[in-house]
């Protein structure tokens, strides 16, 4: 069976959510609707940073052995001020070591809040599609596209939606996903 592995943070793990409500829960049930030999591994960890995620991702890979990569991470390196070179360069080794496994990856680009300050939020934001271009990934430019205009969306910490928001976070994915799900074959 090909699996889709998602390796993302507390957004992708359902944080604050009741089981099966977060969006890869709900993604794995369209896909037992719509791509029925597929299995869908949630891999995700509250509080992940892309330094965390790729030292996971070779075990993962191995393990797993995923037709599709799914990553959702970044936001954790931005919320605590780390070295946006090393987001980067992280990103881009997992995009490389899923490629190089056969696997097809699609990135979803996050976005942090104005308070960091205009520079700093601008060259985050960058990140996401320069590393999709680079190393032949799919993306989601903003993963929460359609959801932070929503601020009773959010749980009381104003970071974590709801479970309300999470067929829309969903509906981000799934378009960018579906053509990764269609196409023959592992990714070369």
């Amino acid at each position: 069976m090909p699996v889709t592995l998602v390796v993302g943070d507390s957004l992708s793990a359902g944080y604050g959510l009741e089981t099966g409500h977060g969006w890869v829960s709900l993604m794995a049930a369209r896909m037992a609707r719509e791509f029925p030999r597929w299995t869908v591994v949630n891999a995700s960890v509250s509080g992940d940073t892309t330094a965390g995620g790729l030292a996971r991702l070779p075990a993962l890979l191995a393990r797993d052995k995923p037709r599709v990569v799914i990553i959702e991470l970044g936001g954790n390196d931005a919320l605590r001020g780390l070295s946006l070179s090393n987001t980067r360069a992280n990103l881009a080794a997992m995009a490389k070591q899923s490629r190089a496994a056969g696997s097809r990856v699609l990135l979803l680009g996050m976005q942090i809040p104005p308070n960091y300050g205009p520079a700093y939020t601008e060259r985050f934001a960058a990140i996401y599609p320069a590393v999709a271009r680079a190393e032949h990934a799919a993306l989601v430019p903003f993963f929460l596209a359609g959801v932070a205009n929503h601020p009773d969306w959010f749980q009381p910490d104003n970071i974590h939606p709801t479970a309300r928001a999470q067929p829309v976070m969903l509906d981000n994915v799934w378009r960018q996903l579906l053509p990764l799900l269609r196409a023959p074959g592992p990714a070369r």
